[in-house]
């Protein structure tokens, strides 16, 4: 087997491992919080004033939107192929033993199955991660500002797509110019006398 041929193989496999862990996870939390926290009615305090687990369900894309949209399904649907195309073209892009860039794109690739498998089940998405504040110092200043003081409920797949795409936000901010430099130079053509 050449070098090249193991690497290609080496990014695949850390690149589906890391979709398949998350993707996992993240059903796996959403079958437990359907089976034991009552919908809209309870609360699991994880952190008290500040984190709790909690049983929603989002027929729309991040902050409700499109929610009451007739054709959101078509739309989700549509987003979800282009999105996976993308992401078949990073992975082709991504070089064969890089596997920071894998993490991040089986990340993304994780998040955005995850969420697919939702809307295609139950057309809505099972949210139950509750950030807020209940700090009467900074509540009002995040009511005026943000006009809320809690954060929308998400899951596991919304936030392996954040960190991942926070992962290639650094990657192309920080280590994108060392990659450039460590690239060899093209072989010199011997002058011809």
């Amino acid at each position: 087997m050449s070098e090249e041929t193991w690497y290609q193989t080496a990014k695949f496999k850390w690149t589906a491992s890391m979709a398949l862990i998350w993707l996992v996870v993240d059903q796996a939390t959403k079958i437990w919080v359907v089976q034991n926290i009552k919908y809209r009615v309870e609360e699991i305090q994880v952190i008290d004033g500040f984190f709790s687990l909690v049983h929603a369900q989002n027929s729309g894309a991040a902050f409700g939107m499109l929610n009451d949209h007739e054709y959101r399904m078509v739309v989700f649907a549509v987003f979800t192929v282009i999105a996976l195309g993308v992401l078949w073209q990073m992975y082709r892009e991504i070089p064969a033993g890089d596997r920071y860039q894998g993490a991040a794109l089986g990340l993304v690739l994780s998040g955005a199955v995850g969420n697919a498998i939702d809307r295609i089940h139950k057309q809505s998405v099972t949210d139950f991660l509750r950030v807020y504040t209940e700090n009467p110092s900074i509540k009002p200043w995040l009511v005026e500002t943000f006009g809320t003081y809690e954060w929308p409920s998400f899951n596991v797949a919304d936030a392996a797509i954040v960190v991942g795409l926070g992962l290639f936000i650094i990657h192309f901010a920080f280590f994108q110019d060392d990659e450039e430099d460590l690239k060899p130079e093209p072989p010199k053509k011997p002058l011809a006398l």
